[in-house]
């Protein structure tokens, strides 16, 4: 099997963030084929990097500005058979892409996701931050399965699927996730989850593994540790959820919402309460940011929906 692995940048600011990425890569028990590090529209850090990295490719996003264009740009200059996606600002342990690849041997399997843990600023974990909501901070979260097992979608910064799907159902899709202007507005996501979930609905019986030995460690900076950054996130994932949903219908774009919504969520409320009870003064902290997560993401939704109807009245 080869694989590519990618890894999408755009800003000198991460600089450290990504060689401790790219270090990451070389350190694996099993070399991948090639290491591909796809740069958004930054002509100073694209050259910069092919100097730094001469024995990687190194390019420049030839699609739309943004993360989506970024994947694209890496599945069509990858050679590999499987091409897997690393975020810039995490690590992955050295068994991380052996245990995406052990997944891809089965014929039925199409994607695979792993498990991503947060990496605190100064190691601390803010005592309200409720662990119902770490994809917030691009994270594996309490809710999703934590064996092996078949899902809707993996996490885009951990993932690796089989380059001949992804470009037979056209890619990740523009719009949906962060761009370059996203990036300076609002933190928005989801562009994984539309595309699985559209691979899935054009070449039914595709399977998404979730492999909790595929770990790595994604970085969380002090400035997404905050209240208002989580507040501001659950926001956009609403507004992204509504664009899924317009791409692939509701059934699919909110099942799995939900189910997180209807049992994960009570739970872990009620879990903060009773912790709060027995001493854990945080228990409440996290049981009101569950509450403000959800009511902010269905807000998100509703006006993400409207917004979709009055472009399409207009047009």
């Amino acid at each position: 099997m080869r694989t590519s692995v990618v890894i999408c940048v755009y800003t000198e600011e991460r600089w450290e963030d990504i060689r401790a990425a790219v270090e990451s890569v070389r350190s694996q028990r099993r070399t991948p084929r090639e290491l591909i590090l796809v740069v958004d529209y930054n002509p100073d850090l694209h050259l910069r990097l092919k100097r730094e990295y001469p024995d990687a490719i190194v390019v420049e996003n030839t699609h739309e500005k943004g993360l989506s264009g970024g994947k694209n740009t890496g599945v069509a200059t990858a050679v590999g058979d499987v091409v897997a996606f690393l975020d810039d600002d995490a690590v992955a342990d050295p068994g991380w892409l052996e245990a995406l690849e052990e997944n891809l041997l089965d014929p039925a399997v199409v994607g695979v996701g792993g498990l991503t843990r947060p990496l605190w600023a100064d190691g601390v974990r803010p005592r309200w931050f409720p662990y119902e909501f770490d994809w917030t901070v691009g994270c594996s979260y309490r809710g999703m399965p934590t064996v092996r097992a078949p899902i809707r979608n993996v996490m885009g910064g951990n993932a690796a699927f089989l380059k001949e799907p992804v470009s037979t159902v056209g890619g990740f899709r523009s719009g949906i996730g962060r761009s370059v202007q996203g990036r300076k507005s609002r933190p928005l996501g989801c562009e994984e989850t539309e595309f699985c979930i559209r691979l899935a609905q054009r070449r039914p019986g595709s399977v998404m593994m979730f492999e909790p030995k595929a770990v790595i460690g994604h970085k969380v900076p002090a400035a997404r540790a905050t209240f208002a950054y989580f507040r501001s996130r659950c926001y956009a994932e609403g507004l992204s959820k509504a664009m899924v949903t317009q791409s692939v219908g509701s059934g699919d774009g909110l099942a799995s919402e939900r189910a997180h919504v209807l049992k994960a969520l009570p739970l872990g409320m009620l879990r903060g309460v009773g912790e709060a009870l027995r001493g854990d003064t945080g228990g409440l902290g996290r049981a009101g940011a569950i509450a403000v997560g959800t009511l902010w993401t269905v807000w998100g939704y509703i006006v993400g929906r409207a917004r979709l109807r009055m472009v399409m009245v207009r047009s």
